[in-house]
């Protein structure tokens, strides 16, 4: 009588496998990165031009009072320096999602997203690895405003560190969750438009969020409930080692908000991208 031995189905994965997967996905980003080296110049020129040309030109027209993080006055292009910094993640996350619309048209996207493992998983290490990328192009940008005076206390390079983190992912989950709703690449670049624009104008990146409301208080409630703004200020208090525990709620939130979004928007069986003639690849 012969007796057969059955095989338990296998219910979870080892730490193991989901750091090799975090290894693959990051290095996959890294040497994506690598290779579009105009991408590392691009994202270094905008925010160079705007330090150098627009703070040049606007120094004498908009006084920066003393406000915090700042004990006293302080320079045009000091203060829009954080600022900066957030936009260079806001675009870096529009072109990681610009990437992911790239690899499903493809095909790319599916054989990452029919792996076995957990889909909110794989995501989120895409979101990760792209915010690895933000952070070298972030203090990049650091060394560079070094030379021209804009020099934060020598501790805020290392304590803007987890809000440089946590924006980045925000904002690389905010394109994850708009790109999963873009079917063909040469849409993506007016998408970016509507969103990269107004989130960026619409904040206190460029002034302060006082002298918006002198202007038009509309404009200033709008600022308030830009996520972006939030960004930049948790930027702006870690650089000089304070926090900013209002907006540090709205980006924590914000992320979740928008991670939980995307993880549901690339579900095939209720998402934004599901099978089908002109569907994706998920």
């Amino acid at each position: 009588m012969s007796s057969t031995t059955v095989t338990p189905a296998r219910s979870g994965f080892a730490l193991s496998e989901y750091i090799i997967c975090l290894n693959g996905i990051v290095w996959r980003e890294a040497l994506r990165f690598l290779h579009q080296r105009e991408r590392f110049v691009s994202a270094l020129v905008r925010p160079l031009v705007w330090l150098f040309i627009f703070a040049a030109g606007f120094r004498q027209v908009l006084g920066i009072s003393i406000i915090p993080p700042y004990e006293t006055y302080i320079l045009y292009e000091v203060y829009i320096a954080p600022g900066l910094m957030a936009m260079i993640q806001l675009f870096n996350g529009m072109q990681s999602s610009l990437s992911m619309v790239y690899d499903r048209e493809m095909g790319n996207m599916r054989t990452l997203l029919v792996s076995p493992l957990p889909r909110g998983y794989l995501l989120f290490c895409k979101l990760l690895a792209g915010t690895a990328v933000s952070l070298l192009q972030v203090y990049a940008f650091l060394a560079i405003a070094w030379f021209w005076d804009i020099a934060p206390p020598p501790i805020g390079y290392l304590t803007v560190l987890p809000a440089l983190v946590l924006s980045g992912l925000m904002l690389g989950a905010l394109g994850m969750l708009i790109s999963s709703g873009i079917k063909q690449l040469e849409n993506f670049a007016g998408v970016m438009n509507f969103v990269i624009f107004p989130m960026f104008f619409a904040s206190s990146a460029l002034y302060p969020l006082w002298r918006v409301q002198e202007g038009s208080p509309m404009l200033y409630y709008i600022c308030q409930w830009n996520p972006f703004t939030h960004a930049v200020e948790l930027i702006r208090f870690a650089l000089y080692s304070k926090m900013n525990w209002v907006s540090l709620a709205v980006v924590g939130g914000c992320t979740v908000v928008f991670m939980i979004g995307a993880i549901l928007a690339y579900d095939p069986s209720r998402g934004l991208v599901r099978r089908g003639p002109g569907g994706g690849d998920a």
